[in-house]
């Protein structure tokens, strides 16, 4: 896997650094509340453990699954639900915890699917953000990191399913993937 890595992006320790900066801000505005946190699996799933073992208040956690890249690395444009929230989210603040900022394409879609279901508050949580990428404005509650145009994979970052288990963020080189 090392070997399909043409630089590492973002460190181990700067990861650990903005997952804790993330969830003290959290903390610090969810004080008198106890949120829902949802993550976005897969990718999200290494972010929102990290996450939750940092915020100091109160939270429940839930799962959804979505897609729109199949296995490409370009979104397809269409979002399908693989899995859905096991929980109702009627008057509670909820907190979707995001890997990456792409497109906004099924961010959005999420967002004004979940608000549908009339939660008190919903908040947008995302590790990583690539702005040059946007398709669709999306509003970001807690951004941790812009990254550049590239094909990044790592702490749950994906290609075709290989390499979320990296510590780091990693460029993978792009003669491993054909877009």
């Amino acid at each position: 896997m090392q070997n399909d890595i043409r630089e590492v992006l973002i460190s181990e320790e700067e990861l650990r650094k903005t997952v804790a900066e993330l969830g003290a801000r959290i903390s610090k505005d969810y004080a008198d509340k106890t949120p829902i946190m949802v993550s976005v699996l897969k990718g999200a799933f290494m972010f929102m453990a990290d996450l939750v073992r940092e915020v100091t208040v109160p939270c429940t956690i839930d799962f959804m699954s979505v897609s729109s890249y199949g296995s490409g690395t370009q979104t397809s444009g269409e979002v399908k639900i693989i899995k859905d929230l096991d929980t109702n989210i009627e008057g509670r603040h909820v907190i979707v915890v995001e890997d990456i900022l792409d497109s906004g394409v099924t961010l959005s879609y999420l967002l004004k699917l979940l608000s549908a279901r009339k939660p008190a508050s919903i908040a947008l949580c995302t590790l990583f953000d690539k702005p040059k990428r946007h398709k669709v404005e999306v509003k970001v509650d807690y951004k941790g990191i812009d990254v550049p145009d590239e094909f990044i994979v790592g702490y749950g970052l994906d290609y075709a399913e290989k390499y979320r288990n990296l510590p780091y963020i990693g460029v993978l080189k792009p003669e491993i993937y054909v877009d």
